[in-house]
């Protein structure tokens, strides 16, 4: 029998997880991970936390004895996107924190291209907006700020990469460094039509094309792993940007089904099959490609701030003492009575796309509690999804029939319920919510030959499924209130 091995990398904390090929977890690990916040709208992760926390992980599933480690078929890696990383080729010595995708610093510079006319050409070769949320700017400030960097990287002594380049290059002893089409593709410097990295880009952003990683389809043998880092060889065959992975986790293989993943942020992702299409307001992204078979595109709605609202309301306010109590807290009125909480705290993402948007709490009144603004921070988190899904369907044409939800945040049973409410459509949880790991050793699995996409479809089991109750009117009333009150978060920060 055939295991796999998945290692997720994700913004908050990083997780390994072995599986059977039936999608069933044997041994699990996890470590959290330090937020740094040196300046407001600044944040970065230290790159040798992020490698020594998932080592500690992959060592520590290993070690349970789950499986024999000759058995494992290969590894999969998902991770958190556009984070961006730069190393020295020939040591592996980190020469700047990480800059974390919510990080936006760079909101002039791209205001700039804006400004510039820039943006049209960009689109259309990246599927991306202009928004410092994409690696381009990230690396672009780093060949600013970090001394001889720029001059390194154009001798090829220096490595530029998402953190899934980061993995494998210390999985695999500094032998590889690799990335693979949907993290290329979330750089804002990859060509999603010629799939290739994008001369007229490199030169718009100034980055040395000697720093880029090779590109690899998601199922490739991307490397094998160094036996004197963890101890044992095994192949690397599956690597996937994190909303992609668990699209592909989900198993909607089939264009015109999406997933809503609830984690620190919330990414609202819809197969679009293999044509690159665009919409107002949501992103083109690379889904994946397999061996053999051509390219699938997803559309895709970003929300930059979903479970980080509500740790918000406990480090921040202090009004619970764990994520876990917002739900019978939120449960323990009737509504919101009247109040909206619009959590711009890193700008706002689709449809808006404004760095500048902040937080916004309105229609308080002597009446509302503690209870009323964690409703409304829910609420929040629907809504958004609601925009996203409306660009999304204004964009394919599609009106969406389902939405298959996953992340930490899909265990919370009145946020899904008021999904469906405020959605208007069904609303499904997997039994397996852990979906973007699922993602990436599925991928694995097939990169290594041991699964297909039909085997995946039969293994997706549903635990349940929250159907809308709310009248269409009352729906679409709570909805003016919300994007009345989003009006009030744009462009706050803008000098």
């Amino acid at each position: 029998m055939s295991y796999l091995l998945s290692i997720d990398q994700g913004t908050t904390s990083s997780r390994a997880t072995l599986f059977t090929l039936h999608g069933e977890a044997l041994a699990t690990a996890s470590r959290g991970l330090t937020q740094h916040y040196p300046q407001p709208g600044w944040v970065e992760h230290d790159p040798q936390e992020i490698w020594e926390g998932q080592l500690a992980c992959i060592e520590e599933v290993l070690a349970a004895g789950a499986a024999p480690h000759s058995a494992i078929a290969g590894i999969g890696i998902t991770n958190q996107r556009e984070t961006t990383l730069v190393w020295e080729r020939g040591t592996g010595k980190p020469l700047h924190r990480a800059i974390v995708w919510q990080d936006r610093r760079t909101a002039e510079l791209t205001g700039r291209l804006k400004r510039d006319g820039m943006e049209p050409m960009v689109r259309e070769r990246t599927g991306l907006l202009l928004d410092p949320y994409f690696s381009a700017t990230k690396l672009a400030w780093l060949l600013e700020h970090v001394e001889g960097l720029r001059e390194r990287g154009e001798r090829g002594e220096i490595c530029f990469g998402t953190v899934d380049s980061w993995l494998v290059y210390r999985l695999s002893g500094g032998r590889r460094h690799v990335t693979d089409l949907s993290n290329a593709s979330r750089t804002m410097l990859f060509n999603i039509r010629t799939l290739q990295w994008d001369d007229e880009l490199l030169r718009l952003f100034g980055i040395p094309r000697a720093m880029l990683p090779e590109v690899l389809p998601s199922a490739s043998p991307f490397a094998t792993t160094s036996a004197s880092v963890i101890g044992v060889e095994i192949p690397i065959t599956g690597v996937a940007g994190d909303q992609q992975a668990a699209l592909f986790g989900q198993g909607c293989f089939a264009p015109g089904m999406a997933k809503a993943t609830f984690g620190t942020g919330a990414f609202v992702v819809m197969n679009s099959g293999a044509g690159a299409g665009t919409g107002e307001g949501v992103l083109t992204t690379i889904g994946w490609q397999l061996p053999g078979e051509p390219v699938q595109y997803a559309l895709e709605g970003s929300i930059f701030i979903a479970g980080a609202a509500v740790q918000w309301l406990k480090e921040g306010l202090g009004i619970i003492g764990n994520s876990g109590e917002v739900e019978a807290l939120a449960a323990s009125v009737a509504d919101t009575g009247g109040v909206y909480f619009v959590p711009a705290l890193s700008g706002l993402g689709t449809p808006y796309w404004d760095p500048y948007a902040r937080g916004v709490i309105a229609g308080l009144t002597r009446g509302s509690t503690k209870a009323h603004l964690a409703r409304a921070a829910l609420e929040a988190i629907a809504f958004q999804t609601v925009d996203a899904v409306r660009a999304m369907e204004s964009a394919s044409g599609i009106e969406l029939s389902e939405l298959r939800v996953d992340g930490g945040a899909a265990s919370n049973d009145l946020l899904l319920q008021l999904q469906a409410d405020l959605l208007g459509a069904p609303v499904l949880r997997p039994r397996c919510t852990e979906t973007t790991s699922l993602g990436a050793a599925f991928l694995a699995g097939i990169g290594a030959g041991v699964l297909d996409t039909d085997a995946i479809t039969r293994q997706w089991a549903l635990d349940r499924r929250f159907e809308p109750g709310m009248e269409e009117g009352r729906r679409e009333e709570l909805y003016r209130g919300w994007r009345k009150c989003v009006q009030l978060s744009l462009g706050w920060d803008k000098k």
